[in-house]
């Protein structure tokens, strides 16, 4: 049994999201206008989409892999979180990573949407953490070859 999420169409026009091929973990969502991002420039593209997700669960919009490499088309805030209590439209923050201006037209697939169950944790301070492997190791601190 699949998880069924609630969606409103904020514009009448515009696609539901869609998985290209079963099995796929994320599924297609679209921009619902026109729009022309410079080199360099960044956009939060609309979708005219607004779901309803249960509690328990995040959507999470990461970039298409084409774009990005076809393209230099990119998220600012890749994966961008979609909370389960925000109803209102989804939006993608993109960015042009090229020298040339890149056009985006309504209906043209920006992103992908990951629905994920997760755990609400609770935060107890203590006065130190206990002892890891790692330690304090972090960025780069596993070297770069094996």
């Amino acid at each position: 049994m699949s998880l069924e999420i609630l969606i409103t169409r904020l514009d009448p026009d515009v696609p539901l999201p869609r998985y290209a091929h079963p099995g796929d973990a994320g599924a297609d969502i679209c921009s619902s206008v026109d729009i022309t991002l410079q080199p360099g420039e960044r956009a939060a593209v609309p979708t005219g989409l607004a779901i309803a997700l249960p509690e328990g669960f995040v959507a999470l919009a990461h970039p298409r892999s084409g774009l990005a490499l076809k393209n230099g088309i990119g998220m600012v805030n890749a994966p961008g979180t979609i909370d389960a209590g925000y109803r209102g439209e989804l939006k993608v923050l993109l960015i042009n990573h090229s020298q040339e201006p890149f056009t985006i037209k309504r209906g043209d697939r920006i992103a992908q949407l990951v629905i994920q169950k997760f755990e609400s944790a609770t935060y107890r301070e203590v006065p130190q953490l206990p002892e890891s492997v790692r330690g304090e190791g972090g960025f780069g601190s596993t070297g770069v070859s094996s």
